[in-house]
């Protein structure tokens, strides 16, 4: 990931106390800087505190009077505001490479200072769930997407954690919800800078492929044939790699075609459910079976179909 780029100092002069401020602010930030570069996990978390905590008091500093220092005051406010992000940068960056536990107390305490941080949706909740996992607190993932859904309502990782735990719920309305949300979160997205493209696309397979699978299967469960066929389509480049997933996917959509099919008189459509069945049957998987005496059953019946 590229760097957070940020000069040490505006080089603004003020005077008195917001000039001794200033002058803390970026002592601290130079030490916060150089504690980044080395990635020292306990210093950077010391100094993203107090350098956040003397950024809100010097965006506490009044505006003085005299053109030119308002001018110097409102410098000095939009640096401040830029070391501020810095702190959240920091956070983030170390966590990346930092031991499971420690990434968790890093991001822990990032959401914390921000719970809107842009570093938590652009890759901060992904490493989160990662370390939770790697340290056996697997059981958190849930919790806290569910929580930290209300803040990063577009936030991607937040939202794929919660349509899968609705699919294994089966809360189909639940899943329905999340998944439009995804879907739409993710066609909106633009790669962050400093991610490869091959791990963007990745990203962005998963996040399409779980969100249309979930609109498609949540509109089957309602019987809404023409969104689970619509849906299920769409997901299915994107599923490829994931069996059981591609299994179930081709599966609803011969028995969605299918009932098109009767429903519009349209043989073309019979044809494709028989198909779809065909393919579900060659996937090892809970519907195998199923999907071979449906593709038998429909083909034969679209033989008689005019």
């Amino acid at each position: 990931m590229n760097r957070f780029v940020l000069p040490l100092s505006l080089g603004i002069f003020l005077v008195g106390g917001a000039a001794a401020l200033a002058q803390t602010t970026d002592d601290s930030f130079a030490a916060l800087k150089a504690a980044e570069a080395k990635k020292d996990a306990a210093a950077v978390k010391k100094l993203a505190a107090q350098t956040h905590a003397l950024v809100a008091e010097e965006l506490k500093v009044p505006e003085p009077e005299g053109a030119d220092m308002q001018a110097a005051w409102k410098a000095r406010l939009a640096w401040a505001r830029d070391v501020d992000t810095f702190t959240e940068y920091a956070l983030y960056s170390t966590s990346l490479q930092a031991p499971p536990a420690v990434a968790i107390d890093l991001l822990q305490t990032l959401e914390k200072q921000n719970p809107k941080s842009k570093y938590l949706d652009e890759g901060g909740y992904s490493r989160y769930f990662a370390a939770l996992s790697q340290s056996g607190q697997a059981s958190q993932i849930v919790p806290v997407a569910s929580k930290a859904i209300a803040d990063q309502p577009d936030c991607v990782d937040l939202l794929l954690v919660l349509v899968d735990n609705a699919m294994a719920q089966n809360a189909t309305g639940n899943a329905s919800t999340y998944s439009q949300r995804l879907v739409a979160a993710m066609s909106k997205e633009t790669k962050p800078e400093g991610v490869s493209d091959a791990d963007w696309e990745r990203k962005r397979a998963l996040a399409l492929g779980h969100g249309y699978f979930a609109m498609g299967m949540a509109a089957a469960a309602a019987n809404r044939i023409f969104d689970a066929d619509r849906n299920l389509r769409a997901a299915l480049p994107f599923i490829k790699g994931n069996s059981a997933m591609y299994g179930t996917a081709l599966f609803q959509l011969g028995v969605a075609n299918y009932q098109l099919a009767r429903q519009l008189l349209d043989r073309q459509r019979m044809i494709q459910a028989a198909d779809f069945s065909d393919q579900a049957s060659k996937i090892p998987g809970p519907h195998q079976q199923d999907a071979w005496r449906n593709a038998q059953s429909i083909r034969n019946e679209a033989l008689k179909m005019r």
